[in-house]
């Protein structure tokens, strides 16, 4: 227990370490944005080939990908339509933190500490189907549909989100791998042994950048708007919560996994689209790193009470 707190709360002192360096400026202007670009195109895809080098695909599990993305998609689409009428910029941020979930580089120390090895495979399909929307979905479907041209015709604002969607190198590397899961096909050892650095760099770079993009200059309404979006995020945890323990037809100790799951951080593209989208990047990194702090509570409560 203690081992696995100590390393999530390094996660926490490097996001601090990301704020102290970022208020002293000793990096210059546009550090965030040059960071976010080698997180995105280099770390975090090989991460992501790495995760996959243990996957052993059970059919039985493979609902997970579904239930992971639905996870993230139904919040997406429901806080759209809620705040359709809201100006621009309170929209983008909404709608890149309200959904996803920080798995890869948070949730899963929890999993690999306290659950058995079945469950490490769930989580890492149900993050599969996340990722679907967290390494480039949300990011497309905002491009098109809060930030796009309403003179565009549907054919135009489709070109539009499927260009967004497969420019993400991690979306795209997902449905690779998904593939050759499927279809029995094993990553060769030599390519791990050869990106094993810098996907270890991965975890560090992510919550670096996030210290960078938190901005403590919240104004009265910019509170309400964090309130309001970390609500939104509490609420749809309680329900997967209980979905998870009372509806899912698996293994209980699945169950649980899903049940610790919901409650993982915003992630850690959310403050990185939000960036690229010309949103509040301050607000986003706060969120998150909020989030982050909740998550590390959270998590390790239900681990104590679901008596792992």
């Amino acid at each position: 227990m203690a081992q696995v707190l100590c390393k999530v709360f390094s996660f926490v002192l490097v996001i601090l370490l990301g704020v102290v360096t970022a208020r002293s400026g000793k990096l210059g202007k546009g550090a965030d944005r040059l960071i976010s670009k080698i997180v995105f195109n280099l770390t975090l895809p090989c991460a992501i080939i790495r995760a996959f080098e243990s996957y052993d695909f059970n059919v039985s599990l493979l609902s997970l990908v579904g239930l992971g993305f639905a996870a993230t998609v139904i919040p997406y689409f429901l806080s759209l339509f809620v705040y359709r009428n809201k100006p621009q910029q309170e929209r983008i941020v909404q709608q890149l933190s309200v959904c996803g979930f920080n798995i890869g580089c948070f949730a899963l120390a929890f999993v690999q500490a306290f659950f058995p090895a079945g469950c490490v495979v769930a989580t890492c399909l149900f993050d599969a189907g996340n990722s679907l929307m967290g390494t480039g979905g949300t990011y497309a479907l905002t491009q098109t549909l809060v930030l796009g041209n309403d003179d565009q015709s549907r054919g135009q604002k489709l070109k539009t989100f499927c260009k967004t969607l497969f420019s993400s190198m991690a979306f795209d590397f997902y449905i690779v791998l998904i593939a050759m899961g499927l279809l029995g096909l094993k990553i060769p050892a030599e390519v791990i042994t050869l990106i094993d650095p810098i996907a270890n760099a991965n975890a560090f770079l992510a919550m670096f950048m996030v210290g960078l993009m938190i901005r403590f200059s919240l104004t009265g309404k910019k509170v309400k708007e964090l309130v309001r979006l970390l609500s939104w995020r509490v609420i749809f945890a309680i329900i997967l919560s209980i979905i998870a323990l009372k509806v899912l037809p698996f293994d209980p100790e699945v169950c649980k996994v899903i049940c610790v799951l919901a409650w993982a951080p915003i992630g850690s593209t959310g403050p990185l689209y939000t960036l690229w989208a010309g949103g509040d990047v301050g607000l986003a990194g706060m969120a998150n790193a909020i989030s982050v702090v909740a998550g590390i509570a959270i998590m390790t409560v239900l681990v104590v009470v679901l008596g792992v």
